[in-house]
């Protein structure tokens, strides 16, 4: 039973069976099979989704109080962005548990950054359901410890094109434009290579499992050249 593996992982009581199910059940499966919307993950994810900005809101306010708003919003960002809670749940077998129609699941969509970190979301709409908020949030305090402090301390790699966007801007207003320069791996383990130009000059390139990964690979290796980013 699906509820008990998401014990298993989460180490909380899952009470109600059929919300874990549809947490985990991609739109995919439901249009093959004929049924309801209700029995997808996007509802749950919806709601999953405000419980994990309040409980991150919640971890930081009380693990940075020097820090203002504006600090704990842009480490807020990065937690909750696709790319770290799908790793989170591929970490923890979450994307061995989505149920998704045949053809979508040879493609490999259930191991899709997107759809890993939607059903990651939906699991906590459930928790959230069954009453188990408090329980949620001690078990991402835990998860979230160690990307936390890695993220504070080095900020700039998870957050290279808004850092670089700020710089150029302030020399001219002019903002850095991203390309795909090429897309390489099968459909579901895609890679993809991001050239970064200002002015139009190419500064860098980075490549990702993601566009937005790689994006941020480019962003990055283009700070480091400008010197926006200094190394000690």
């Amino acid at each position: 039973m699906i509820s008990a593996e998401i014990e298993k992982i989460f180490g909380i009581k899952a009470i109600t069976p059929e919300y874990y199910k549809n947490a985990l059940t991609h739109p995919s499966f439901i249009k093959d099979n004929g049924l309801d919307y209700s029995e997808c993950y996007e509802r749950l994810e919806f709601l999953g989704d405000a419980v994990l900005k309040l409980a991150v809101s919640d971890i930081l306010y009380k693990n940075y109080p020097d820090y203002t708003e504006g600090q704990m919003s842009k480490i807020r960002s990065i937690i909750v962005s696709d790319n770290i809670l799908s790793k989170l749940a591929n970490k923890i077998g979450l994307n061995k548990l989505i149920i998704a129609g045949e053809h979508d699941k040879k493609q490999g969509i259930t191991e899709l950054e997107s759809v890993t970190a939607c059903a990651f979301e939906a699991i906590l709409g459930a928790y959230f359901l069954d009453g188990k908020f408090y329980e949620v949030m001690d078990f991402l305090n835990d998860a979230f410890h160690d990307e936390i402090i890695e993220i504070d301390e080095n900020f700039e790699k998870y957050n290279a094109k808004a850092i670089l966007q700020e710089y150029t801007q302030g020399l001219t207003k002019e903002t850095p434009v991203y390309r795909l320069v090429e897309t390489k791996g099968a459909e579901h383990k895609k890679t993809f290579i991001i050239e970064v130009a200002y002015r139009g000059e190419v500064i860098a390139q980075g490549e990702g499992k993601s566009k937005k990964d790689a994006e941020q690979h480019a962003a990055y290796t283009a700070c480091e050249k400008l010197g926006v980013i200094k190394h000690e």
